[in-house]
């Protein structure tokens, strides 16, 4: 496992930025992106239950963990989703690959 991770953020405004994250913390990407100061609300905590912090995997899908059911369950509430769709919150800090590119959802009004 790479001691880091490097992601590649693309925010709602099309901004992109670059983080390094250790991979030895046991966080989940949607932890991380909120600590860094996107605006992703994570209502539910972290429980694939509200959807605030689905992005699009532009980079490194094909390396992540398949999609658990729980997190299926919530993407097929979402008004627009994509095969390449995550919810970051499922995403653990530990499982992400050497470098990956998430590019965030647009929020529903």
């Amino acid at each position: 496992m790479p001691e880091f991770c490097h992601v590649t953020v693309i925010d709602r405004e099309g901004i992109q930025s670059e983080l390094d994250v250790p991979t030895d913390v046991s966080m989940n990407l949607m932890e991380v992106l909120k600590g860094e100061g996107y605006p992703i609300q994570a209502t539910c905590g972290g429980m694939a239950l509200c959807g605030t912090c689905h992005a699009l995997v532009l980079e490194g899908l094909e390396t992540l963990p398949p999609r658990t059911d729980e997190e299926l369950d919530m993407l097929d509430t979402l008004p627009e989703t994509f095969s390449n769709s995550r919810l970051c919150c499922q995403i653990k800090v530990p499982q992400l690959p050497e470098k990956i590119t998430v590019q965030l959802a647009a929020i529903e009004d």
